[in-house]
C-alpha cells in the first residue's frame, strides 16, 4: 500500500467491496488542527488504521470530521498545542465543555450519548498512541473510565414490547411505502443489521435442498457471508414484492447498485452531493425517517402513551430475545444473528422477555462515583442542589446506597424509613463502595432461599424477585469496578 499522503486534505476511495460504503470518495480535511503535532499524531492513527484495516473509512472520517473537532475547539480554548501533557484535569475540563456546547447541526446541547462519543474518539487516539507512539501521550492514566457511566446508562434489554409489535404488523396491513412495509418484514424475519438490508442483493433468496428457501447476504460488520439461512414464506413473498417493484428502475440505476434490492429514486439532493432525480440504494438516514413517520402516521404508542421510539436494530434486538425466550440455544441464536462468540449474544440479549422484569431493572440507579451524578437523575434542580448538600448525611444515605429523594414535603419516605432496601424505587442509586454488602446481602437471602425450601413455592417469591435484582446489580458494579 502506498505511503502516508502529504498535504492536510486526503481523497481516499472505498474500495473495499464488502463495504457498504464502497466506491465513495471520503475527503479527510486536516487543515482544523491548528497544533502541528497533534495533527501528525491524528494524521498516522487515520492512516494506520485504514492501513491494516483495524477501523473502517467510514469510522475514521466521522471520527476526524465531527469527534476530533470538538476536542480540537476545546484544545484551542485552553492553549493545548500536544495530547503529551493532557492529565485528569484536562479531562474532566473537556466533559465540563461537551456538557455546555450547543451543537450546530440541531441547535442544541450535545445529548449524553454524543458527549460520549466524543470523548471515546479522543480516548482511541491515546490508546493507539500507547502503543504506537508511547511518547507522544501522557505516561498516566487520564481517563477514570466511569466518565458517562451512569443513570442514564442503557441497559442490554431493548427489544420491542409485544403490544408495540402488535400495533406495528397492524400497521403494516394498510401501510403504502413497500419499501418500509416489506423492509421491516425481512428485518423482523432475519434480524438483520440495516446496513445490511440496504445492501441486499436481489438473488439472495435460493431454494432449499429439502423444502421451502434460504436466504444469504454480507455481513458488513464482520465482512463474512451469511451462512444460508432458512426463512419464512412471508419474508421470501417481501423480497419478490421489491423485486418486481425495482424491476423497472434497474436500466437507469447507477451501475454499482443495479443488484440492490432497495434501490429508488432520491427526491433531493444530500449532503455527500448526490443529484435529485438519481436512482440508487437508499440510505440508512432515509429508512430511519420512514420509521418515525410511520410510528406517528399510525399513532404507535408504548405503555407510557409516548409515541414509540423505533429504530431498525431493535428488529434484530427482538428478534434474539425471542428466540432465548422461547428456549432456542443460545449457540443457535449466535448463529443466527452472527455474533462473533456466544458471550455477545449473551451481554447484549436478555434472558427472557418479560416486561414486568425489564421495567424493574430500568428503575435500578448504578453509578460510579455519586460525585458524578447528574442533574437529569432529578425532577428538578433545587432537587439536585439538595442533594449535593445532603448526600453525606445519614437521611440520604441507606446502608447500600443513596436516596435521591428521601424527604417529600417534609416528611421522610415511608419506605425509606422501614425498609432501606430500595432496589426497584427510582430515587435508589448505588456505587461500586457498596458491591461488597451486596454480595453479602445475596449470599444471605440464597440461604434462606435454600434452607426455606420446604415451605414450598409462596416462601420462594418472597426471595427469588429481590435476589434477581441483585444480581443485576452486582453485575454492573462489577462491570464498573473492571472499567466496562
Amino acid at each position: 500500500m502506498a505511503s502516508r499522503p502529504d498535504g492536510d486534505v486526503w481523497n481516499i476511495v472505498d474500495n473495499d467491496k464488502d463495504s457498504q460504503h464502497y466506491g465513495r470518495n471520503f475527503k479527510f480535511d486536516f487543515s482544523y488542527i491548528s497544533s502541528e503535532e497533534i495533527k501528525d499524531v491524528v494524521k498516522d492513527y487515520v492512516w494506520q488504521n485504514y492501513r491494516v484495516g483495524n477501523k473502517s473509512l467510514s469510522s475514521l472520517y466521522n471520527e476526524v470530521k465531527a469527534c476530533f473537532f470538538q476536542f480540537i475547539r476545546f484544545a484551542d480554548t485552553r492553549n493545548i498545542t500536544s495530547l503529551k501533557g493532557l492529565t485528569n484535569t484536562d479531562v474532566d475540563h473537556f466533559i465540563s465543555y461537551l456538557h455546555t456546547t450547543i451543537s450546530e447541526r440541531t441547535k442544541k446541547p450535545f445529548g449524553t450519548g454524543g458527549q460520549r462519543v466524543i470523548l471515546n474518539t479522543l480516548k482511541s487516539i491515546i490508546r493507539w498512541c500507547q502503543l504506537h507512539r508511547p511518547n507522544d501521550v501522557p505516561v498516566t492514566e487520564i481517563f477514570t473510565g466511569n466518565e458517562y457511566i451512569g443513570v442514564n446508562r442503557k441497559l442490554k434489554i431493548d427489544f420491542i414490547p409485544d403490544d408495540v409489535v402488535a400495533q406495528i404488523n397492524e400497521a403494516l396491513k394498510t401501510e403504502e411505502n413497500p419499501y418500509l412495509k416489506y423492509g421491516i418484514i425481512i428485518l423482523q424475519s432475519t434480524g438483520m443489521r440495516i446496513g445490511d438490508l440496504l445492501k441486499l442483493r436481489i438473488d439472495c433468496i435460493k431454494p432449499h435442498l429439502i423444502s421451502g428457501y434460504t436466504i444469504e447476504w454480507t455481513q458488513h460488520k464482520s465482512r463474512k457471508n451469511k451462512v444460508p439461512m432458512p426463512v419464512r414464506s412471508e419474508c421470501v413473498a417481501a423480497i419478490e414484492k421489491l423485486i418486481e417493484i425495482t424491476a423497472d428502475l434497474r436500466d437507469k440505476c447507477v451501475e454499482k447498485d443495479k443488484d440492490i434490492l432497495l434501490i429508488n429514486t432520491i427526491k433531493s439532493g444530500n449532503q455527500y452531493g448526490s443529484e435529485a432525480g438519481k436512482i440508487c440504494a437508499i440510505s440508512q438516514g432515509t429508512f430511519q425517517w420512514w420509521l418515525e413517520t410511520f410510528i406517528r402516521d399510525n399513532n404507535i404508542k408504548d405503555a407510557n402513551g409516548d409515541y414509540y421510539n423505533l429504530t431498525s436494530h431493535q428488529f434484530r434486538r427482538t428478534l434474539g430475545t425471542d428466540m432465548l425466550s422461547k428456549g432456542t440455544n443460545i449457540n443457535v441464536i449466535q448463529q443466527v444473528l452472527g455474533h462473533s462468540d456466544p458471550s455477545v449474544t449473551k451481554r447484549f440479549y436478555a434472558d427472557v422477555k418479560d416486561k414486568e422484569r425489564a421495567e424493574v431493572f430500568k428503575s435500578v440507579g448504578v453509578i460510579g462515583n455519586i460525585n458524578q451524578i447528574q442533574s437529569s437523575a432529578f425532577d428538578n434542580v433545587s432537587e439536585f442542589e439538595w442533594f449535593k448538600a445532603n448526600k453525606d448525611k445519614c437521611v440520604a444515605g441507606l446502608c447500600d446506597g443513596y436516596c435521591t429523594k428521601p424527604v417529600t414535603d417534609g416528611n421522610i419516605c415511608p419506605r425509606l424509613l422501614k425498609r432501606q432496601k430500595c432496589y426497584t424505587c427510582s430515587r435508589y442509586i448505588t456505587t461500586p463502595e457498596y458491591l461488597e454488602a451486596h454480595k453479602q446481602h445475596l449470599a444471605n437471602l440464597e440461604k434462606q432461599l435454600e434452607e426455606g425450601a420446604i415451605y414450598g413455592e409462596h416462601y420462594a417469591e418472597h426471595f427469588i424477585p429481590t435476589i434477581e435484582v441483585l444480581k443485576f446489580i452486582i453485575e454492573r458494579l462489577e462491570g464498573l469496578q473492571n472499567g466496562n
